[in-house]
């Protein structure tokens, strides 16, 4: 079984593609089928995150790239920025996982599906919309860098604090 185990930036090949969901792009340790239908084992330094785009090399040379899979969402939108910035403030008060972006000039948002979060914006006077997209949240101002629509990866937005534990949802006490 292949061992993908090493981020790399650029390669001169591409020898196989991985499309996973953002709940399997951020464990460090899992199994997967390569779209040609080879299994793979996934090891990666604790807490990468892969991101649509991203570059691994195998134990033995291959390198395969990483394709966020559709998933079901929520694409959030609203008639003003300040709008947007109510909903993104109550969605980020419930520690909501949220990727912010831009379509044809007007910023949006979009969470995985939650029923319960759609009825909270629709009151807020969102536009919610359902739709299978890739899922790129932010990392957050702890997490690590985010590569953004320009492909650079950045700093993280705070400083880390020594010996700060970062809970995460999902994350067994």
């Amino acid at each position: 079984m292949l061992t993908l185990n090493t981020k790399i930036d650029s390669a001169a090949q591409i020898d196989g593609e991985l499309i996973l969901p953002y709940e399997r792009r951020e464990k460090s340790r899992l199994r997967a089928t390569l779209v040609s239908g080879e299994d793979v084992a996934v090891f990666t330094v604790r807490g990468t995150v892969l991101r649509n785009g991203d570059l691994l090399r195998g134990d033995d040379g291959r390198v395969v790239k990483i394709t966020a899979a559709d998933e079901a969402t929520y694409r959030v939108e609203c008639a003003t920025p300040l709008a947007l910035l109510r909903c993104a403030f109550h969605l980020g008060n419930r520690h909501t996982q949220a990727q912010v972006g831009d379509l044809a000039g007007q910023g949006f948002l979009r969470i995985r599906k939650d029923p319960v979060l759609k009825d909270m914006l629709l009151g807020l006077g969102a536009n919610v919309i359902e739709e299978a997209a890739p899922f790129e949240p932010e990392a957050g101002a702890y997490g690590g860098g985010h590569h953004h629509d320009d492909g650079h990866p950045h700093n993280p937005l705070a400083p880390i604090p020594l010996r700060q534990k970062i809970h995460r949802p999902g994350d067994k006490s």
